[in-house]
């Protein structure tokens, strides 16, 4: 599963920006509609941080009382 900000990302990304721009979507809008269309896909969502460190420092994490 590509991360947002991945190379597999971006041309999945670019490519549906073209696709976008080919179907008659004007050009300052292809961008945020090829983002909204991949933030809505399971497979190219973004799974938050992988470890521990990444969700935080200790005293700030949610769920932590």
């Amino acid at each position: 599963m590509p991360e947002p900000g991945s190379k597999k990302y971006d041309v999945r990304r670019a490519r549906l920006r073209k696709d976008a721009e080919g179907s008659g979507v004007p050009d300052r809008h292809a961008n945020d509609e090829a983002n909204a269309y991949l933030r809505e896909e399971e497979d190219w969502r973004s799974r938050g941080p992988r470890t521990e460190r990444g969700r935080g420092p200790k005293g700030e994490r949610p769920g932590n009382d």
